[in-house]
């Protein structure tokens, strides 16, 4: 058994703040039972998401005092007892979904909806508001559970950290993107329109070339997002411009329609146009059926919360939106929502990144920081910096 370290995690402390503190030590336990099945890391990247922001703006029910951190990738320093296959020294992706691997649903591979590790609800993550109270991994060091089943192991740890700025985004962004592209039905000449060009919107788009798309639009009203997206190939649309959205595809492609959408705004999307500084919930959806072809399917990657406090109206602030699904019911649309069941992907992905088929860090705009500038990096981020923030706990990627 290893030795305790000192161990520092990103907190957050009430909306608007988050602080670098000091806390506990992880151990080999969920609550006072051991947790034999699980491994402790050595952080060696953890990323800033978006999903993220949605808590430390204030917009869930996330109390003060949570350790932030879904997104992982580190060394193995501690096994226990009961783990095989993983050993001390081993590099390694942590899926941001924590599965039991023996429900009914983690053998299905919808492991986003584990029924065994989050007493409120079905699925679970680190350092995430009603996801089973598991301490985040925006850290230095943090504990993971049925680690055989949940890691997926770099084949070699030197080449991974050659890779790192691709290989740190397996563990939610890239695999979130490409399954929000597979639920949409994207391929081979597909024609697809990515709602937003944050992290996962950049990554559903490098995901959408990957599978073979002929066209890939992003919207966004943000200049240097919209930059990022043609630096590698992506047609784009500035939704404050007025006009009308099938107008402006139709300039495009010469068609009012498109094969495949793919929402990665979620809940706090805002009215285009005009109004583009005014939240409208449900504008995004209501867009999908608008310009998705009959027939066609909508990929949600993008979050929507059961109860979002600092909503517009009351209906909103327990996730009722108004929606003109009439519309996608004629035009005969399939929507998938949910969270992406990340080991479903990872493994391709990761063969993609390391065989040079998909330069994804690229496409994201990663920036490295240190522990200590997460909270400026929040406020960046939160500001519309084109950039995935992705920390560096022990600058172990810089040495």
């Amino acid at each position: 058994m290893t030795s305790h370290f000192d161990n520092r995690g990103v907190v957050y402390k009430g909306p608007g703040e988050v602080a670098v503190e000091s806390i506990a030590f992880p151990e080999l336990a969920i609550g006072k039972r051991k947790c034999n099945h699980g491994v402790i890391l050595r952080v060696l990247t953890t990323n800033i998401c978006g999903s993220d922001q949605h808590m430390v703006r204030g917009r869930t029910t996330a109390e003060a005092g949570l350790v932030l951190g879904h997104e992982i990738t580190g060394q193995i320093i501690e096994c226990g007892s009961d783990v095989e296959f993983l050993h001390p020294g081993d590099v390694v992706s942590v899926p941001f979904n924590i599965a039991c691997g023996r429900c009914r649903n983690c053998k299905e591979g919808n492991t986003g909806i584990c029924l065994n590790v989050n007493p409120a609800r079905p699925g679970a993550a680190y350092g995430y508001v009603d996801m089973g109270g598991w301490v985040g991994g925006q850290a230095e060091y943090v504990m993971v559970p049925y680690a055989d089943f949940n890691l997926l192991k770099f084949p070699d740890p030197e080449q991974a950290m050659e890779k790192i700025k691709d290989l740190t985004l397996l563990s939610d962004i890239f695999p979130t993107g490409f399954h929000g592209c597979v639920t949409a039905g994207v391929g081979p000449g597909s024609t697809v329109y990515i709602a937003g060009a944050g992290p996962v919107g950049l990554a559903a788009a490098a995901a959408a070339h990957l599978l073979g798309a002929a066209c890939v639009i992003v919207g966004d009203m943000v200049t240097d997002r919209l930059k990022q997206a043609e630096s590698f190939g992506c047609e784009t649309i500035d939704l404050r411009e007025e006009g009308d959205m099938a107008d402006k595809l139709e300039v495009i492609l010469g068609e009012r329609e498109v094969d495949a959408f793919v929402d990665c705004v979620g809940f706090e999307a805002h009215a285009c146009g005009c109004n583009h500084g005014q939240e409208a919930p449900a504008t995004v959806l209501n867009s999908a059926m608008q310009i998705t072809r009959a027939g066609g399917q909508i990929g949600i990657p993008g979050l929507y919360v059961t109860e979002d406090p600092g909503a517009m109206d009351d209906a909103a602030k327990i996730g009722a939106l108004s929606m003109r699904f009439g519309l996608g019911w004629a035009k005969s649309h399939s929507f998938h929502t949910g969270q992406c069941p990340v080991m479903k992907y990872h493994r391709p992905l990761m063969q993609a990144i390391l065989f040079d088929k998909v330069k994804i860090a690229d496409a994201v705009n990663v920036q490295m920081i240190t522990l200590d500038q997460a909270p400026e990096g929040y406020a960046d981020f939160d500001g519309g910096a084109a950039k995935k923030y992705v920390i560096d706990p022990h600058n172990s990627v810089k040495s």
